[in-house]
């Protein structure tokens, strides 16, 4: 057998297993992953929610659970006789050969053949926060299609597309232990709330140059530029014009360290600079936020 007849086989098998459970999600793409539940990008999702499916009925949805700054939703619809796709347990290994599907609205299926280009890559969420973990492949897919699963030769869905990169390479989130375990809980309704601070920050080259500008000496640093009404920062005092320069100890050199040192934090410690004066302010993340 060729090897084109193989990959031609290859990308058979993996319409035959999982197409049918590839779905219209508003302007992206979905999958169906159990009775009446589909998993898909929380950036797809939108006011008015309608899920499609390949016999061409469409079905309301409601969004059972969200992960904003993750990027995934399970939606609860009618699935009707869809076979859930089988999910993998391991994370794709680089190298690996896959098969991305999608169902953009008014294109139906799409299958493309790829391979893992990169592993352990980051993005950034629907909220600017760091997403890590991430893979990367090789397969061409046509707007539409974030959301939609990539499948191994066995037809198992071994990540879930999220968008393209600027150099044409896509990125995905891997299925494994912690994402599985992701969407068990977005299924039972529960939306995780990571912690919040509630300020806007300039990085420290911008700090560096407003500082200077009025006369301060220069300090690395992120500047605050806005602080929310009734935000953990506001409470504790953190004003805007002030420098973060450190949290529990960690430079603030970029604001993705500061979004690192959020999650799971229950209270930061900062060290921050007003004018030439220095303190430290203890914020507390565990007042209800809005």
């Amino acid at each position: 057998m060729s090897v084109a007849t193989q990959l031609e086989e290859l990308v058979t098998r993996a319409v035959a297993a999982v197409g049918d459970a590839v779905v219209t999600v508003g302007r992206g793409s979905g999958v169906v992953i159990g009775t009446g539940h589909v998993l898909t990008n929380a950036h797809n999702l939108h006011a008015d929610l309608t899920v499609g499916f390949a016999d061409g009925r469409r079905s309301a949805a409601e969004v059972v659970g969200v992960d904003g700054d993750g990027d995934l939703a399970v939606l609860a619809t009618d699935t009707g006789e869809v076979a859930p796709a089988a999910l993998a347990d391991d994370i794709a290994a680089l190298g690996r050969t896959i098969v991305a599907l999608a169902r953009p609205r008014r294109r139906g299926l799409t299958a493309t053949l790829g391979s893992i280009s990169a592993v352990d890559v980051a993005f950034r969420g629907p909220g600017g926060r760091p997403v890590r973990g991430a893979v990367e492949h090789s397969a061409r897919m046509p707007r539409g299609s974030s959301g939609g699963p990539i499948v191994d030769a066995s037809g198992r869905v071994v990540a879930i597309d999220t968008h393209r990169r600027s150099d044409g390479f896509y990125v995905a989130m891997p299925m494994g232990d912690r994402l599985r375990q992701r969407i068990d809980q977005l299924t039972q309704g529960i939306s995780p709330r990571r912690a919040r601070l509630g300020v806007a920050v300039a990085p420290s080259p911008v700090a560096g140059r407003l500082r200077a500008a009025v006369g301060l000496q220069p300090r690395d640093g992120l500047l605050v530029r806005e602080v929310d009404d009734d935000s953990p920062a506001a409470a504790a005092g953190i004003a805007a014009g002030d420098l973060l320069v450190s949290v529990d100890g960690t430079p603030l050199t970029t604001p993705d360290v500061l979004h690192d040192e959020l999650t799971d934090a229950t209270s930061l410690t900062f060290t921050v600079v007003r004018g030439d004066d220095e303190r430290e302010v203890v914020v507390d993340l565990t007042a209800p936020q809005d």
